[in-house]
């Protein structure tokens, strides 16, 4: 790949849009088509695919991959090692309309290490937790703990992953304020919430 002249050690498609006045760390490459506005500040080692489209003051972390088709709009805040999958969608007005230009706007935040599967929609205002897990085509109206997996529309939890994305699938041990679950294939553990569990587990027997 050629790094481009304007930001260095950073790959730009001669097809995309990059304004000079964003941020762009080393190790970013920005595929076909893509577009990413002014004042948008993105970190090192990120992957923009094509048709990507990065609004105007977005922040994103390091490590970033951001697949086909995905817009960021203004408001949304992604951290360090998010995975964005093909067409997902966000939002950043609760109440839109056509004739409304002054709207107010939302803040979504992507919390490290989560991801979203592909056509999934984000409400704005929402925060999703570190190492979520969000199924494709779910439509996510509500914060997402941490660790946790949510499918369908509007997305529920229904389980729990480790940093690996695998399904936690093994009770192992319970204290006063958390359980300990465990990956019985790969071995990952990870604490979870006791009340959040409890709640997951009666909730999916409904």
């Amino acid at each position: 790949m050629k790094e481009n002249i304007r930001f260095k050690g950073v790959f730009i498609h001669p097809t995309a849009e990059v304004s000079d006045e964003a941020t762009i760390h080393r190790g970013t490459a920005i595929w076909n088509q893509a577009q990413v506005r002014e004042h948008a500040k993105i970190g090192m080692k990120c992957n923009l695919g094509k048709d990507v489209y990065i609004d105007a003051e977005v922040k994103i972390g390091n490590d970033v991959k951001i697949q086909n088709g995905v817009s960021v709009y203004r408001g949304v805040e992604i951290e360090d090692d998010v995975f964005l999958g093909p067409y997902m969608t966000f939002t950043n007005d609760l109440y839109p309309r056509a004739w409304i230009v002054n709207f107010e706007l939302c803040t979504t935040k992507i919390k490290k290490g989560a991801s979203v599967g592909a056509n999934a929609t984000i409400i704005c205002g929402i925060t999703i937790g570190e190492y979520a897990m969000v199924g494709a085509g779910s439509v996510v109206t509500q914060d997402i703990p941490a660790y946790s997996l949510v499918i369908g529309n509007p997305a529920r939890i229904t389980g729990f992953v480790g940093k690996s994305g695998q399904k936690l699938n093994e009770l192992i041990e319970e204290m006063d304020n958390y359980v300990l679950l465990r990956n019985r294939e790969n071995g990952e553990e990870q604490k979870i919430d006791k009340d959040l569990y409890y709640q997951t587990l009666n909730n999916n027997k409904l």
